[in-house]
């Protein structure tokens, strides 16, 4: 369990008034709290009369491995995933909520790195958006729980379901290189029994950057908005899993083009965590930000996915099926 910081105290010493106290002058103030931390709840500005709203989870195991992530990495992965999710249906984050659930023996220290991960996140990702609450509690199983909150501006949200046959698909960010990460970590950062081990892990760490704290082109999701995208999504679980799901939700296939997908187009396809953004484009919109074309929008077939013109399964994560206990 790498920390930041060497101090000896633990959440147990504490408590949970002891830590918040310790926890909360570190956490970014959102440019758009009317009233942050300390209260029942916090109120956040809602100029444009709508909120965006997501949440996701980090679990221990499935999720991340302590071994691997220092505190800092744990808080900036976590925000980053949630702000992805905004920025995906063209919303400008403004607030996080983060409820955290440790064990006891859990050191002061590493909460503190966690603070400073999503103070560094918001700064970097999506400048003006902070943490304004959340909960702390005790569990066996390290959580991080984030709920996160953007501003529409007046625009209309990007959708899953408006994508139509003829548009342009792209993508902004990397596409395969969490999964690389991932792979790396598990060839190279375990002893000789499989189990995680932090100092090889450290070893590989700006090999794994993208894996252990990823980037996502926060501000390419409003971007899009502005230049019409028609349906959007964070490709969290792998390009081929969440662009079916554009396509179930609009009734139509999607084909890529396996030159648009770098040297390894089946890595590009099936690797997951990214958060990179998917969108679809109507022909002849110039692409905002980095978005690149990867394929088009198709009539609807039999295979949601295709490569090539080729039916291409739907690869990617699902927690259920793809976590593998043993590796743990």
């Amino acid at each position: 369990m790498p920390t930041d910081a060497g101090s000896a105290e633990t959440l147990g010493d504490l408590g949970e008034s002891g830590v918040l106290a310790r926890i909360f002058p570190r956490l970014p103030a959102a440019a758009a709290q009317l009233l942050g931390p300390g209260d029942d709840a916090a109120i956040v500005a809602a100029p444009d009369g709508r909120y965006v709203v997501t949440t996701d989870l980090m679990v221990h195991g499935p999720d991340f491995r302590l071994a691997w992530s220092t505190p800092h990495d744990l808080g900036w992965k976590a925000a980053a995933s949630n702000l992805s999710d905004v920025a995906a249906m063209g919303a400008v984050p403004t607030a996080l909520v983060v409820a955290i659930a440790a064990p006891p023996a859990t050191p002061v220290a590493m909460l503190e790195g966690i603070a400073d991960g999503f103070r560094d996140a918001c700064e970097a990702l999506a400048p003006g958006c902070g943490v304004v609450g959340g909960d702390l509690s005790a569990s066996d199983t390290f959580t991080i729980a984030v709920t996160a909150f953007g501003d529409l501006e007046g625009r209309v949200p990007v959708l899953r379901s408006g994508a139509r046959v003829g548009d342009v698909v792209a993508v902004s960010g990397p596409l395969g290189a969490a999964a690389t990460a991932l792979r790396l970590l598990f060839a190279e950062a375990v002893d000789a029994d499989g189990v995680p081990d932090a100092a090889r892990a450290a070893a590989l760490r700006d090999r794994a950057r993208s894996q252990l704290a990823p980037a996502p082109p926060i501000g390419d999701g409003p971007l899009a908005a502005l230049a019409g995208a028609t349906a959007m999504l964070d490709l969290s679980d792998g390009l081929a899993k969440d662009a079916a799901r554009v396509a179930d939700a609009s009734g139509v296939s999607i084909d890529f083009d396996s030159s648009a997908l770098g040297d390894d187009p089946e890595l590009a396809l099936g690797g997951g965590e990214d958060h990179s953004l998917f969108a679809t484009f109507p022909p002849g919109v110039e692409l905002p930000g980095g978005f690149r074309r990867v394929g088009a929008v198709v009539s609807a077939d039999a295979s949601r996915i295709l490569l090539d013109g080729v039916p291409h399964p739907a690869t990617g994560w699902d927690p259920f099926t793809g976590w593998d206990r043993s590796a743990d």
